[in-house]
């Protein structure tokens, strides 16, 4: 006997949003910020001040963007704050760095605390399950 069986199979379909990646300018030979069209995965955003909500799904329209004149302006802004962006950059290097030793002490602190607490649940728990020498009343007028 050849059965036929055909089962119905309903997916349900949820949108996934997928976050596009931000622009960033490449570097030359000679140190200045210039720009090329990345490979767009997921859409692309720029960062200029233009529309920075505007997300680019194409290279020809981002390819567009990049000769708008507030775009010149902000790769210029940028070509210009070089020296500045390196200062904040070692800033936040330091920063970061005061960071992770802060983060490390509190979690040594931490560590510490909560072994004083195991311990001391340990004492109250060891206290309470003691036994309590018995007394035999009957034994009391001896």
């Amino acid at each position: 006997m050849n059965c036929k069986c055909i089962y119905n199979l309903r997916l349900n379909h949820m949108d996934i949003a997928l976050t596009p990646d931000t622009y960033t300018p490449s570097i030359d030979d000679a140190g200045n910020y210039i720009d090329t069209i990345p490979i767009l995965k997921h859409g692309l955003l720029c960062l200029c001040g233009t529309r920075t909500d505007k997300r680019y799904e194409t290279n020809a329209k981002f390819a567009m963007h990049v000769k708008t004149k507030t775009h010149q302006k902000w790769l210029m802004t940028l070509n210009q704050n070089k020296a500045n962006h390196y200062v904040q950059m070692l800033e936040h290097k330091e920063l970061l760095e005061n960071q992770r030793k802060i983060i490390g002490h509190l979690e040594k602190q931490l560590s510490q605390k909560n072994r004083m607490i195991d311990y001391l649940t340990e004492e109250l728990l060891n206290k309470h399950v003691k036994p309590q020498p018995s007394v035999n009343l009957l034994d009391i007028n001896e």
